[in-house]
């Protein structure tokens, strides 16, 4: 189809509100009322791997010829007049690159007249095809272990590493969470296990599948603040072609773990749209992939992790109350390090034998003052952080013991700030300590609330692998907001 002038022009648009929305991070695409784009900015020419100058003046058909009059939600707008609700699409460009995106389409309206669409995409194309790849690797290599193809010489797909004897406790909170989850593993009852983060909660989770009927089936963990909403769904409960444009029949990882254990962690993060789906296979034991009409029946035994108290996630609208109901028939809940230092002896000899070996190097332990800061120490990345202090030391030494001197800069350096968080409430609402938990007055509050501050940004990024979304959405706080401390901390995912 022939370049052409397009109906309306950018003069309906000042020069600032071009600029905006050429320098914006998601991709924008606004066609006039016949199809014909009248503005691409560079993020969309970025995603479709095409310059604005080959699609500013053509007809949306003419550079995506996968569309169709039908599937293309920029002409869908134009057709009806109204939004077209937010749908991840997979199309092609005339290059013939394949391009899959979430868009929101609006109708662009001048008084009653409708003068154009316009599309706001974010890009999906190597996540979901990631995502995707993993799903099917699992699928495939479940399917050739059950039909006995010899595999000895590989890992086994979807199988818990962990067992009860894995986990490492001296303290009687610890010691009783663990006697909670044998016996929850004993049951087929579903589980939530709430922890703060870095408390250990998958290696409890694993455990449980292990020692239970499933522990020769699969085991699938899912983190539920790792993919975009659109993405989510489809890898959780399946695809049908033509459910969507470039959608293909595939199984979810519902249905990749039949028989076996979905692990959902980070629950709390799913919308609640697609809680109220998973709420319906869960009482029902059947699930329609999307776009499809007929329904498959699984048994799957469904363990949950979440980082606060699930009452607290169910009051701040986080977590459907009668999801809430039908996931957490048992809850365990694993206290914070702060709550359980008689445990860090021990792993701390743990992690020092781990490392010593993984680095080959004659490491036999901790020197008594580098004890005393781990006790003062308030943790507030628990086990996790502990374990990381122990590998970097374990490098940075010499000896036969690690000293004060090779620990991380931040542990031990800020133990009398780190007091006020001795009081911060763990998952069940209890505080460590009755003290105040004030920091002493010849520190300030300021430096102690800044440095508390700084510690869970860097938790949270850790926790989410370096997402800055995942991790606001962790934090309970919008992306800007927590884009903007980073930069006042100088902090970058890379960092953490």
């Amino acid at each position: 189809m022939p370049v052409r002038e397009p109906v309306i022009d950018l003069e309906h648009l000042s020069a600032d509100l071009r600029v905006v929305l050429d320098s914006i991070n998601e991709g924008v695409h606004i066609v006039d009322p016949s199809g014909i784009t009248v503005f691409y900015n560079k993020v969309a020419a970025y995603l479709d791997n095409l310059n604005p100058a080959e699609v500013v003046g053509r007809h949306i058909l003419s550079v995506f010829p996968s569309l169709s009059e039908d599937t293309s939600t920029l002409l869908s707008v134009l057709r009806t007049g109204r939004p077209a609700p937010v749908r991840q699409q997979t199309f092609r460009n005339f290059k013939g690159d394949t391009i899959t995106t979430v868009n929101s389409s609006l109708p662009i309206y001048s008084g009653a007249r409708l003068v154009g669409a316009i599309e706001i995409s974010r890009d999906l194309t190597i996540l979901k095809a990631l995502a995707e790849r993993v799903v099917d690797l699992q699928a495939q290599l479940l399917s050739d272990r059950d039909g006995q193809v010899d595999q000895s010489h590989l890992p086994r797909a979807g199988t818990a590493r962990y067992t009860f004897s894995d986990v490492v406790a001296a303290s009687q909170p610890m010691l009783h969470v663990i006697e909670c989850a044998k016996r929850a593993a004993a049951s087929s009852s579903s589980i939530i296990v709430a922890g703060e983060t870095g408390t250990g909660k998958e290696v409890i989770v694993q455990s449980i599948h292990n020692s239970g009927s499933r522990a020769n089936r699969p085991f699938i963990a899912q983190n539920c603040a790792a993919l975009p909403d659109t993405l989510l769904e489809g890898i959780l409960f399946g695809t049908t072609k033509g459910a969507f444009t470039g959608a293909q029949n595939r199984p979810g990882l519902f249905e990749v773990a039949d028989h076996g254990t979905i692990f959902l962690d980070e629950v709390d993060a799913m919308p609640l749209p697609l809680q109220a789906k998973l709420l319906r296979v869960l009482q029902e034991g059947t699930l329609r992939r999307i776009g499809e009409s007929a329904e498959r029946h699984i048994d799957v035994r469904v363990i949950s992790a979440i980082s606060c108290s699930p009452s607290r996630a169910v009051e701040r609208g986080l977590l459907r109350r009668d999801l809430f109901h039908r996931l957490g028939v048992i809850i365990i809940e694993i206290p914070p390090l702060r709550q359980r230092k008689d445990d860090i002896p021990a792993l701390t000899q743990h992690f020092v034998r781990k490392y010593s070996a993984q680095f080959g190097v004659g490491i036999r332990g901790v020197s008594s003052q580098v004890m005393d800061v781990f006790m003062e120490h308030a943790w507030p990345g628990n086990v996790r952080e502990l374990q990381h202090a122990v590998e970097a030391a374990v490098q940075m030494s010499q000896g036969p013991l690690i000293g004060v001197e090779h620990l991380p800069p931040h542990i031990g350096h800020h133990s009398e700030q780190a007091r006020a968080y001795q009081a911060a409430p763990g998952p069940g609402g209890t505080r460590a300590s009755e003290d105040s938990g004030t920091a002493p007055a010849s520190v300030g509050l300021i430096p102690a609330l800044g440095q508390m501050e700084e510690n869970m940004l860097r938790i949270a990024l850790d926790s989410c692998g370096g997402n800055v979304s995942a991790a606001a959405r962790q934090l309970g706080i919008p992306r800007q907001t927590l884009q903007h401390k980073l930069k006042r901390y100088n902090i970058t995912p890379s960092s953490r």
